[in-house]
This record gives structure tokens, sequence and C-alpha cells, in this order.
């Protein structure tokens, strides 16, 4: 079910709060009011994370999401709609942890609009994937709809596509490619620093 939280109050277990191994504390994204829904899927951690970091294939499972363009390594441009209206942005991936968790956010103010998923293994070895949006109107916008409408469209949004998500998944059975990167403030994060003359660009996207 859809949870609103006050803006004191703190987003519960998760990974952008606690110090990983190498001692760094994880930005959490969402402090204030947002929408979170959570969909059990019948795959492993591996496999749900996987699929969903393939940013390029939600146009095949996503009512709303009609195309998904590669912009920078952690930068991707985003084209959805209903019927004939389309509306382009750009998101940014701040962080990144294989088999865990993505933050994210909109690099343009008019909504803004940010958001985490986590992935959690359940008792019976599937993958509990919650996400949380916040999704704030400026101007015009926020005078016509008002924060509690914009919080029940997104909040009907994103449980339906969480459960297109796992009809997809499940159906598949199986990923359709894997980015198993790690992306800190932005940046992705390199385990071995690459020649100078000989960089190729990461891409955390199929």
């Amino acid at each position: 079910m859809a949870r609103e939280h006050d803006s004191q109050q703190a987003v519960p277990n998760t990974p952008g709060m606690r110090p990983d191994s190498d001692g760094v504390t994880r930005r959490r994204p969402l402090r204030r009011r947002h929408v979170e829904e959570t969909v059990e899927v019948a795959v492993p951690v591996r496999t749900a994370y996987n699929q969903w970091t393939q940013f390029k294939t939600f146009p095949r499972f996503s009512a709303v999401v009609h195309g998904v363009e590669q912009v920078r390594p952690t930068v991707t441009a985003w084209t959805i709609g209903y019927g004939p209206l389309r509306r382009r942005f750009a998101v940014e991936i701040v962080e990144q942890d294989p088999d865990a968790y993505l933050a994210w956010r909109a690099l343009e103010q008019r909504p803004s609009h940010q958001g985490e998923v986590e992935f959690r293994p359940t008792d019976s070895g599937g993958t509990a994937i919650t996400v949380r949006m916040l999704l704030e109107p400026r101007g015009v916008a926020k005078r016509l709809t008002g924060s509690s409408k914009v919080t029940q469209v997104t909040t009907r949004l994103v449980r339906r596509e969480l459960q297109n998500f796992k009809q997809f998944i499940e159906g598949l059975g199986q990923e359709g490619g894997a980015w198993r990167g790690t992306i800190r403030n932005g940046r992705v994060q390199h385990d071995h620093p690459e020649p100078p003359r000989s960089r190729v660009a990461q891409w955390p996207v199929g």
C-alpha cells in the first residue's frame, strides 16, 4: 500500500542511511512527504535488479514510458506520456548499489522529481521491490492540481508500473542484460583507473 511520510520522519530501512564496508554513508534522497509502493516478484534479487537497471527495456512493459536514451554514463533521457501527449526529461542516477539500491533525480525544476528503489530478498526466494517517489509541482501546475492530487496520481502510477514490471520479469524468468557498476554522488566508480588514452564509456544501462 502507498504511504505518505511526514517531512520530519526518516525513511525506514533505506540502504542510503547505513555506512557500507568502505565507511561511506549513502545519501537518502527522500526526506519529505513521498509516495511509497512495494511489490514482490517471484525471481531472485539479482535477476530483478539486473532487469530493472536495463532502463531501455522499460517501454516493453510500462504504460507511460515510450523511450529511454543514454546521454551520459549516469544520465538518461526519458520520454513519457499518454496517447499523443509526450514529455521528455533527463534523469541522473545519483546512487547505485548492485542488488540493493538505486536513487535518481530529475535534472529540471518543473516539476521537481526524485526517487529511489530498494531490492530486498524475501523468505520465498523472490524479491521485494520498494519504490519511493517525490514529485513536486511548481508554479501554475501546483496551483491547479495541489500536492494531494499529485500524490494520488503518482501513487496509482507507481502501483501500476510495479505490477507491470512484475508480470514482465516473471514472464521472462531471467534478466535480459545487466550492468553491475556502482555509482556514488552521480559518478561511476571504477575498481581500477583507466589509462588516460584508452577511456571507454561505461554505460549503466543495457
